[in-house]
């Protein structure tokens, strides 16, 4: 009887030591799913307004059709497959993804897109990282970044998105690898409150918004276990393989590993036309959203990267990957650094 007992014991106390454990490291969102909000009945009146600032966000900064639309990597400037704008990839680019991501069909078919989601369910999909049943979306829709549009630029991306024309494409969805189906539940953080409009009053505080939205740092900040080395902010070496090749990020601070020769003139050009003069950018590099910028934020996005701290990180996809004590990662002139 005795020996029950104590066995009863070491069993609670390894059960106890557990749970602490849990608490302490991963949570326990993993087993219980995201913390959400409640949904609402809220709805955004379309206006005229509403119409071109959401087409304006989703078409040249946001990204959305980056991901959600199938695109012709073979050209330069990537261009959308015809009829297949919004309507997902079940064939996404990237590799080295901890599973198979497939953007969903997000124009407004009722069968296969978005058509029966409510505008805050949209919402909460975009800011927050609830999908409609509940899941949490995988973090490479960037709605960390998201949780910065205010609310009425995120209404009137949903009323662009509800603008598109119903492409009925059913699109598996996203699968996941184990432990990071799981994982990714603790991502999504509930908004409880409103978002206001960003300060915009200066071009550095307004191109510190648009890199933020742009998602600028998801790339040029390499990452380890999807946390960002922030010693490295936009230091590149961040390592993306896909139909373009294999390319790291490049370093985008004023060092001299970095482009401290660019001037506004150039920064422009080279996101209006994806080359530094001669030499073409990889299709990776999103200049081909992001050529559709006015010139006033392609401005403000070059005024905030002035001001980023410099970092020395020599990235050069000319040369062999080697490795990089400085990242942990290899890439071309790594064992420069």
């Amino acid at each position: 009887m005795r020996r029950l007992r104590f066995v009863g014991w070491i069993i609670a106390a390894l059960i106890a030591v557990l749970l602490v454990a849990i608490t302490a490291t991963i949570g326990w969102r993993p087993f219980v799913g995201p913390k959400t909000r409640p949904l609402t009945d809220r709805t955004f009146t379309p206006t005229p307004e509403r119409l071109a600032r959401g087409r304006y966000l989703s078409e040249n900064l946001l990204h959305c059709f980056a991901c959600h639309s199938e695109r012709d990597w073979t050209r330069h400037d990537v261009p959308i497959v015809d009829g297949r704008k919004g309507a997902g990839t079940s064939n996404f680019p990237l590799k080295d993804l901890p599973g198979d991501v497939r953007p969903p069909n997000i124009t407004p078919d009722k069968d296969t897109g978005a058509g029966n989601w409510t505008d805050d369910q949209l919402a909460r999909a975009i800011r927050e990282g609830v999908g409609n049943d509940g899941r949490a979306l995988f973090p490479f829709m960037p709605y960390e970044n998201f949780r910065y549009l205010s609310d009425e630029d995120l209404a009137s991306v949903i009323v662009y998105l509800r603008s598109l024309p119903p492409v009925r494409r059913a699109i598996p969805k996203t699968e996941l690898i184990f432990p990071v189906k799981y994982l990714i539940r603790s991502a999504p953080h509930p908004l409880s409150g409103t978002v206001p409009a960003p300060d915009l009053s200066t071009p550095v505080k307004r191109g510190d918004h648009l890199v933020t939205l742009g998602g600028c740092r998801d790339c040029h900040t390499p990452q380890h276990n999807g946390q960002r080395m922030t010693e490295l902010d936009l230091a590149g070496g961040f390592f993306l393989r896909g139909p373009w090749g294999e390319m790291a990020s490049a370093n985008i601070t004023q060092a001299p590993s970095g482009i401290p020769y660019y001037d506004e003139g150039l920064f422009v050009e080279v996101m209006r036309t994806g080359s530094v003069k001669a030499r073409k950018l990889s299709q990776i590099m999103p200049w081909w959203i992001y050529r559709g910028l006015s010139d006033e934020d392609l401005k403000s996005m070059f005024a905030y990267l002035r001001t980023v701290p410099s970092v020395a990180h020599r990235v050069d996809n000319s040369k062999p990957p080697t490795a990089c004590t400085r990242c942990g990662f290899s890439h071309g002139a790594g064992d420069q650094n």
